[in-house]
């Protein structure tokens, strides 16, 4: 069904009416926020505490009843306030580019009609033989078709944009300038008639049942209107998210918000803000947790093995979060790009003092043994740095595709992954509330790589005192100075029997090494064909990515860990390269990392250089 919206209804809409109600649906959503939370609170948990009979469940059965519908009318009227504030957002542009192009006629002394035509007066031309003649005025009706589409006025059979034009005599300079004013006009129409269709359908479907009784269905439905407010809004929702600012100038626009407006974000749009670096850590879980279902949703939908590893994962993560936890998880990212992302902290960045952010390395990717295992890593270090100082948190940062085999391992992905890491770095520096925030930067194989090449980057990684590097095929430096904290502050972790730590560089490794003569999985070497010199080399203090981070001419601190078994592999992994953080394992390495994390390296037990 075509809009009725004219021009003059464009011209004369006040959209801050829109907004005015947009409030007050808003101030219905708060009202029936309060009256879930009195009946929760003061009636449900006081009938709990105080009865214990078959009528006070039955009572309390209606209680929960009424909760959830307080619940979601308070959710619904918040959409409806949401796409009011979309709606008079999307429409302030179109109504701009209408009110230009009247001014515009009325400064030419046009007249605009009230079907959008434009009037324009005669006007005095010269003619070929140099004669000043009388070029008659006339009136152009307005085209929404743009420059590049297809023609239409001017085409055989239909009247000329020109009608002042008459055999020799040239064309009325004003019938181009009107033709001009009501193309915008129409075109500035259209656009608000399209807005208007749209945001009316959502706001049709924002309307409750008769007899309103919240069952699975309805939250479902709360879920697809979300959804459908989301999809109409997010032109309005997405043009104030500043984006191309830093870290720090995200923060202040977050937190100069009203709580209305953070909560629309937060709660229709919560993928603009989940992964927006700066903005402080508890509005982010929120974020997160509440795209992750969504997430979950599309992934479903979308199949293919790809679709199905990620969506597992995310199952798993979704059971971990709906769980309590100790120290408690905050989901500080989540996506489904590349290899999928995810970042995790257990403990609050934004309150701890000591604040660790650990990336992992080769193979890592949004799948089971990323919540079973990866995650755990930085749940071990978070307790036991607990120990040396409560106020600790200890993150698992995945925003980077790590290479998934050794064959097509380069310093690309390291490369890429660089900025993002260091960005979010930066987050943290702007959100945590401590004046001076201890913060250890952890890179656990080719992690290491992205974290070397993070703290090369111009300015270091923001924040960062420490950095540990564990199982590290090298770092592309030389020396632990390059890497911004002073050699002292710069952490190794090197198990013996890791073969990760000893890669060959590549000029030595050739087509791929071998080990017992059997084909390595690392390197894909072909099998019986050994190239490249021996990986325990003492002598030789060049690896994969550069200078061996454990060795003497690199100069950072080398702590003691388990050497490990030598050259086991199980699952795809060598346990000397995967059993650092575990305390279980190697409860030596993971006591050290503690204390450098808690801020008591003076407490490492130290190992000599290779």
């Amino acid at each position: 069904m075509t809009s009725p919206l004219t021009w003059q209804m464009l011209r004369d809409l006040e959209t801050s009416a829109l907004t005015r109600a947009g409030d007050r649906w808003h101030e219905v959503s708060n009202r029936a926020a309060a009256d879930r939370g009195q009946v929760d609170r003061a009636m449900s948990a006081k009938l709990r505490e105080t009865q214990e009979s078959e009528s006070a469940e039955a009572a309390l059965g209606k209680l929960r009843r009424l909760s959830r519908n307080f619940q979601y009318v308070r959710t619904e009227c918040g959409l409806v306030r949401t796409a009011l504030n979309g709606l008079a957002g999307d429409l302030a542009e179109p109504q701009r580019r209408l009110k230009q192009a009247l001014e515009d006629a009325a400064s030419l002394n046009f007249t605009v009609h009230e079907d959008g035509s434009v009037s324009y007066p005669a006007s005095e031309v010269t003619d070929m033989t140099g004669a000043r003649r009388k070029a008659p005025g006339g009136s152009s009706q307005g085209d929404a078709r743009l420059p590049l589409d297809p023609p239409g006025l001017g085409s055989p059979g239909q009247p000329s944009l020109y009608p002042g034009y008459a055999g020799f005599m040239p064309a009325n300079p004003n019938a181009a300038k009107a033709q001009d004013v009501a193309d915008r006009i129409v075109r500035a129409v259209q656009s608000a008639r399209e807005i208007d269709a749209r945001y009316a359908k959502t706001l049709n479907g924002l309307k409750a049942e008769k007899g309103l009784d919240v069952t699975a269905a309805t939250l479902k439905d709360v879920g697809r209107d979300t959804a459908d407010v989301r999809s109409t809004a997010g032109t309005y929702l997405a043009e104030g998210v500043p984006e191309a600012k830093s870290p720090a100038e995200r923060k202040k626009w977050w937190d100069d918000l009203t709580e209305e407006q953070r909560q629309e974000y937060l709660k229709v749009a919560p993928d603009l803000i989940g992964g927006l670096d700066g903005i402080p850590a508890a509005s982010r879980d929120e974020a997160n947790r509440n795209y992750l279902p969504v997430l979950i949703d599309e992934l479903a939908r979308q199949g293919g093995d790809d679709a199905k590893t990620k969506l597992d994962a995310l199952h798993m993560l979704q059971g971990k979060l709906d769980k309590p936890s100790h120290p408690p998880m905050f989901l500080l990212g989540i996506g489904d790009e590349g290899n999928g992302r995810a970042i995790v902290s257990y403990g609050n960045p934004d309150a701890s003092r000591h604040v660790a952010a650990y990336v992992p390395g080769l193979g890592t990717k949004l799948d089971s043994d990323f919540v079973t295992d990866t995650m755990k890593r930085a749940y071990d270090t978070a307790l036991g740095a607990g120990e040396v100082d409560p106020s600790t948190a200890s993150i698992v940062w995945l925003g980077y595709d790590a290479p998934q085999h050794v064959d097509v391992m380069t310093k690309g992905d390291a490369q890429r992954g660089a900025p993002a890491y260091n960005e979010f770095m930066s987050g943290l520096s702007a959100t945590n509330a401590n004046e001076n925030p201890h913060v250890t930067a952890i890179g656990h194989s080719y992690g290491s790589l992205t974290v070397g090449t993070a703290a090369k980057e111009a300015g270091g990684i923001p924040g960062v005192d420490d950095v540990i590097l564990l199982g590290s095929p090298g770092v592309d430096a030389q020396k632990a100075t390059e890497l911004g904290v002073g050699k002292d502050h710069v952490f190794v972790g090197a198990a013996d029997n890791d073969p990760v730590t000893h890669l060959p560089t590549k000029s030595e490794a050739g087509l791929g090494w071998v080990l017992g003569g059997a084909q390595n999985p690392l390197l894909g070497g072909p099998a019986g064909i050994e190239v490249g010199r021996d990986l325990f080399d003492a002598g030789n203090d060049d690896v994969y990515f550069g200078k061996d981070p454990a060795s003497e001419a690199f100069g950072a601190q080398r702590f003691l860990v388990d050497d490990g078994p030598r050259m086991i592999l199980e699952n795809g992994r060598f346990q000397a390269h995967s059993q650092y953080f575990d305390p279980e394992i190697d409860r030596v390495s993971a006591d050290n990392i503690a204390n450098i994390v808690g801020g008591r390296p003076e407490d490492l037990v130290r190992e000599k250089h290779r």
